[in-house]
């Protein structure tokens, strides 16, 4: 479902448990949904709802679930949420909330779970949160706090991963954060002095030390081994060498997803049982190091639904690697072309809808502008819903506020890349709008723009032109639609819809391509569309 909630939905008073998640609702909450003080459970998960928190969520005194993740609410946690007393589970995690943890979260003594990551949540960790003794699961990863993590209560046996990604977190080392400073400025000035005295010896001590072992091994000819990890000091949420090499088997060929350019990704198991993708970077490769700083770079301050998620990193003087969520159905591209499987056209059509949304908060919905430069079906992931996640930022670019275009000497894959961006390395908002009109192609026709059979002005983008509209039953992918399929011509049309929205992206001239915002609202129309026919 799309478009907005109804507000007469927060007149029928009688409701006990509201489930709108994982449908296209946009827009504010509307603001009498919060009046309906009996409800139990709400779930408005997995939508695009924005606005801010208001102080009426306060009112929702009998609830004991209140999920709003994967939104774009904005603004601060409001302190009336301390007044759901009854609450079992909250999240409101992967949205854009700023502002404090206030401390009336402290008084929801029932509550089980709190999931706040994936945020910009600053400040440091409420210590009344040290009063939920219920609390068994709670995580703010990915976020903006600072500040020491509390000792007491349910913080005691917590996972090192409900903190992971944060500024300035410090605490219990088991908590994979440095110790934090200690406050004590009642110190005599002579303990001052022996301090000293000890530190610059053992300074000393260790600089000869590291003297002594870098001549040896230079006289020896040996590198820096892999498992000589950056001090906690300095990435304290990073995952260990030897960590990764237990999880990946040795990096076993068994557990090898994929393989590129860049290096290899492999399927691995955490201590904890997360299973995860181990993006391995080739070291040996020209421009790796600025490829891993980039992707981390982007990765690390995105929130959206259809990004892949950074979990972690390791990165020592000869490795590096992203730690991934897990695709269990791997690319869009392996899918595609399988033999074993074949995506109908609403699913086709969901992981477009998906892509190009991502492609919408990339342009228009984060503070700059970013330019992916390399779209295409083998950089989009699917997870066990079908869900498109786009991935692979390595050579993505971050625009200023005042540029709209920008030049770059790396290319991407050629047949995707716009005319603009393979004859001069200008690159935009619209360059990638073409090449997303170019996976729209081929991802009803089944048929790469690389493929052999598009020779001299031959093209994917022309074929598809001159099939339109009379003849495209003709070219589009035979396992689409067959003659005796019900509503098969009312089908065609909308593949007709798509096929025309993905020449409009693919103009010659970037100007008359349209942009990511036009392109998703014309998406879901179609989709509405296509939906009745089934």
């Amino acid at each position: 479902m799309w478009g907005s909630i109804p507000s007469c939905l927060g007149d029928v008073t009688s409701l006990r448990e509201i489930y709108l998640d994982s449908n296209n609702f946009t827009s504010n909450i509307p603001s009498n949904l919060w009046n309906l003080k009996d409800t139990l459970k709400l779930n408005l998960s997995s939508n695009f709802f924005n606005g801010s928190l208001p102080l009426e969520i306060g009112n929702l005194k009998d609830a004991i679930l209140l999920d709003l993740s994967w939104n774009q609410i904005s603004g601060n946690i409001p302190s009336t949420v301390g007044g759901l007393q009854k609450l079992i589970q909250l999240s409101l995690a992967h949205n854009r909330i700023e502002g404090s943890l206030p401390n009336t979260i402290g008084k929801l003594l029932t509550l089980e779970a709190l999931d706040l990551s994936y945020n910009n949540i600053s400040g440091v960790i409420p210590k009344s949160l040290e009063e939920l003794k219920q609390l068994g699961s709670f995580n703010v990863s990915f976020n903006r706090l600072h500040g020491e993590i509390p000792n007491g209560g349910p913080f005691v046996d917590l996972p090192y991963q409900s903190f992971m990604s944060n500024e300035r977190l410090c605490g219990n080392l088991q908590k994979h954060v440095p110790a934090c400073p200690s406050n004590n400025h009642s110190n005599s000035k002579k303990r001052r002095l022996v301090w000293i005295v000890v530190a610059s010896s053992v300074i000393s001590v260790i600089g000869l030390a590291s003297a002594i072992v870098f001549m040896l091994m230079r006289r020896r000819g040996k590198t820096v081994n892999a498992e000589d990890e950056w001090l906690p000091e300095v990435a304290p949420q990073r995952i260990s060498y030897y960590e990764l090499q237990r999880a990946t088997q040795g990096f076993d060929g068994n557990n090898l997803l994929g393989s590129g350019s860049f290096g290899s990704v492999y399927k691995g198991t955490l201590a904890d049982g997360m299973i995860v993708a181990v993006k391995v970077f080739n070291v040996q490769m020209e421009g790796t190091f600025q490829t891993f700083d980039r992707e981390c770079e982007i990765l690390r301050n995105l929130r959206h639904r259809n990004l892949i998620k950074i979990i972690s990193s390791c990165c020592n003087l000869d490795f590096k690697a992203l730690i991934l969520e897990y695709m269990p159905n791997e690319s869009l591209d392996k899918l595609l072309y399988s033999r074993d499987y074949s995506l109908n056209i609403m699913q086709r059509l969901n992981i477009m809808v998906d892509v190009a949304s991502a492609l919408e908060y990339l342009h228009h919905g984060y503070s700059v502008p970013i330019i992916h430069c390399d779209l295409k079906p083998s950089n989009v992931l699917l997870d066990n819903d079908m869900v498109g996640h786009l991935s692979d930022f390595g050579i993505a670019k971050l625009l200023t506020k005042e540029e709209c275009i920008a030049h770059t000497t790396t290319f991407a894959t050629i047949g995707y890349i716009a005319p603009e961006y393979g004859s001069e390395g200008l690159i935009s908002k619209r360059s990638d709008v073409y090449s997303y009109g170019i996976m729209l192609l081929e991802i009803f026709t089944k048929k790469k723009p690389n493929d052999e059979m598009f020779t001299g002005d031959l093209n994917l983008r022309s074929c598809v032109h001159n099939s339109l509209p009379d003849v495209l039953d003709q070219f589009i992918d035979t396992d689409l639609l067959t003659l005796d399929e019900q509503n098969s011509s009312q089908k065609l049309q909308c593949l007709t819809l798509i096929m025309e929205l993905a020449m409009n992206c693919t103009a010659n001239i970037p100007g008359e391509r349209m942009n990511m915002v036009d392109v998703v609202a014309a998406l879901k129309k179609i989709k509405q569309k296509l939906s009745s026919y089934y």
